[in-house]
């Protein structure tokens, strides 16, 4: 028995972890529908308002709020993911124990 196969979950961690990088750069590609929607509504209302000559504070925290979720998605997501692969490889590691203790030995 060698090592555990967790190719595939790491991939997703390191996906999801640039994924992560790149909303708190404040890139758009990695939001969902949801989130890209609340984005662009909190700019084009901070818009309308600094047009207007008012504060876009509102605005401001609504674009806050929607940035702060997405992060909180992707966090919970890497957590999860974590999670899945510390399973796989515990169940790797009792398999292999089975094996062992029932040997010749």
């Amino acid at each position: 028995m060698g090592k555990p196969d967790t190719r595939r979950i790491d991939r997703e961690i390191q996906k999801t972890m640039r994924k992560l990088d790149a909303v708190r750069d404040r890139e758009m590609w990695p939001l969902d529908g949801r989130e890209r929607r609340a984005v662009l509504a909190g700019l084009a209302g901070g818009s309308y308002r600094v047009l207007r000559g008012e504060t876009p504070s509102r605005a401001e925290g609504k674009l806050e709020t929607a940035w702060s979720s997405a992060e909180t998605r992707l966090v919970a997501e890497i957590a999860a993911l974590t999670t899945e692969r510390q399973r796989v490889v515990n169940e790797h590691a009792a398999a292999k124990a089975a094996k062992k203790s029932s040997g010749w030995w």
